[in-house]
């Protein structure tokens, strides 16, 4: 059964470089659609359910363009709003198949950055019964961290299961005390944690995947999902803690959007009810297909493209 699923953050305009090396020497670009929460709403879009993406646009180009290609991609729209002064954020990523690329961002005091509280007091969030928040948007702006706050807040009293991705992004906060103080406060929040094994160590200090699970838990979170890249992922809830393996990926083409594509398939999967090991074997395979893609999300599967891969490609521990 499709299930109603809030996501917030910043879409922007994405141009990536047609040859490897800096950005500064790129010739050409092509350009698509960005942002942590957009590629997760388009994931889950395409898996059956239904996504709304809270977000704010200029009234300009690159606003008109990511409201079309969220249209065209079947995401609701009504909590969308427009500033008449600030302009929509882009960014530019460099082409590399080794490793997170390059990139580099166009959007201080953007339209999205402008997001408060009294823009959350007016969300109609009847209907929902899921969010998806990343670190990215408490970031933008002092506005946007407040805004973040009382999202919680409402959420928790319209009883919506949370799901949070630290997502981190060092070039948004002002030092790293800042966003580690502010990321693990969202971290005990959140009713499901989604770190990676490097964010682990930077917020927590160990890249180990059982200690990062052990302190989150801990630390009052219900459930904690740490990926750990092409092995796959650990999943701990309550006393139970397991191991769940990736899938082979023959060819890495882009590294940018795997853990997206991650939250996307463990959302849809909790979603639908399904069992905790499920569902992280579900958002590993999502994963895996979205490296071998080099767009942030245009390599999202279906349900039943993702079957089929589910079906044929072998998991780690069969390699």
């Amino acid at each position: 059964m499709a299930q109603k699923i809030m996501l917030v953050g910043e879409p922007m305009v994405l141009f990536i470089a047609q040859q490897p090396g800096p950005l500064h020497e790129a010739a050409s670009f092509s350009a698509g659609i960005a942002g942590a929460e957009y590629n997760v709403a388009v994931g889950l879009r395409r898996l059956g359910h239904e996504a709304g993406y809270l977000t704010r646009l200029g009234r300009d180009p690159f606003g008109k363009r990511i409201a079309a290609q969220m249209e065209k991609n079947g995401l609701d729209l009504s909590l969308v709003s427009y500033s008449r002064e600030r302009a929509t954020g882009f960014m530019l990523k460099a082409k590399s198949s080794l490793g997170d690329p390059d990139i580099f961002y166009f959007r201080k005091n953007s339209a999205a950055s402008e997001l408060d509280e009294a823009s959350i007091d007016r969300l109609d969030m009847s209907g929902f019964r899921y969010l998806h928040l990343t670190g990215i948007f408490p970031a933008l702006s002092e506005q946007t961290w407040s805004a973040s706050l009382r999202l919680l807040e409402r959420a928790k009293e319209n009883r919506l299961t949370v799901f949070f991705d630290p997502n981190l992004r060092p070039q948004l906060w002002k030092d790293k005390a800042l966003m580690c103080r502010r990321i693990n406060l969202l971290a005990r929040k959140a009713d499901y944690f989604l770190p990676g094994t490097g964010e682990g160590e930077i917020l927590m200090g160990s890249r180990e995947a059982g200690e990062i699970a052990r302190y989150y838990r801990a630390q009052g979170v219900p459930c904690v999902v740490v990926k750990t890249g092409p092995k796959g992922a650990l999943a701990a809830v309550g006393e139970e803690m397991m191991t769940v393996p990736g899938y082979r990926v023959d060819r890495v083409v882009d590294t940018v959007g795997a853990g997206d594509g991650f939250a996307a398939g463990f959302i849809s999967a909790v979603a639908e009810g399904l069992p905790l090991e499920a569902a992280v074997l579900r958002a590993n395979a999502v994963g895996a297909i979205q490296v071998m893609h080099e767009s942030d999300n245009e390599g999202l599967p279906a349900r039943a493209e993702l079957g089929r891969f589910m079906a044929a490609v072998p998991r780690a521990e069969e390699t």
